[in-house]
C-alpha cells in the first residue's frame, strides 16, 4: 500500500510532467492574460493548429483548461486560478534561480534528465 505523502508525490509529479512540455507550459502562460482561441494561441506560439489543438485537449481532460463555445469557435481559458498563481510563483522563483536552473549539471536540453553513470 503506497502511503498518503507518496501518493501525494506522485500526483504532484505528475502534474509537473504535464506542465514540463514547453508548449502546454505555453499555452498555459499565454491563457493567463484572458481567453484565447485556437488561432490566437497557434500565431503567438508557432507550431501547428493540430499541434496546439492535441495539446489544448490534454490541459482540458487534466482540468487545466476549460473552454466555452462561441458560435464556431472555441476560447480556453485557465480553469483554475491556483494555477495562475502557480505560474506566478514560477516565474518569480526562476527570477532569482533561473540561472542556475539554466546550467543545472543534472537535465540536459529542455526537459529530459542527464543519464547518470553506466
Amino acid at each position: 500500500m503506497i502511503e498518503e505523502g507518496e501518493a501525494a508525490a506522485r500526483l504532484a509529479a505528475k502534474l509537473f510532467r504535464g506542465l514540463a512540455d514547453p508548449t502546454r507550459l505555453g499555452i498555459l502562460l499565454a491563457l493567463q492574460a484572458g481567453e484565447m482561441r485556437v488561432t490566437d494561441l497557434t500565431a503567438g506560439l508557432g507550431g501547428s493548429q493540430a499541434n496546439v489543438s492535441g495539446h489544448l485537449a490534454c490541459l482540458k481532460d487534466c482540468g487545466l483548461v476549460a473552454d466555452r463555445a462561441q458560435g464556431r469557435a472555441n476560447f480556453y481559458r485557465l480553469a483554475r486560478p491556483e494555477l495562475a498563481s502557480l505560474l506566478h510563483a514560477a516565474e518569480h522563483l526562476l527570477a532569482g534561480i533561473g540561472h542556475q536552473v539554466d546550467l543545472c549539471p543534472n537535465y540536459s536540453g529542455c526537459c529530459e534528465p542527464v543519464a547518470g553513470p553506466a
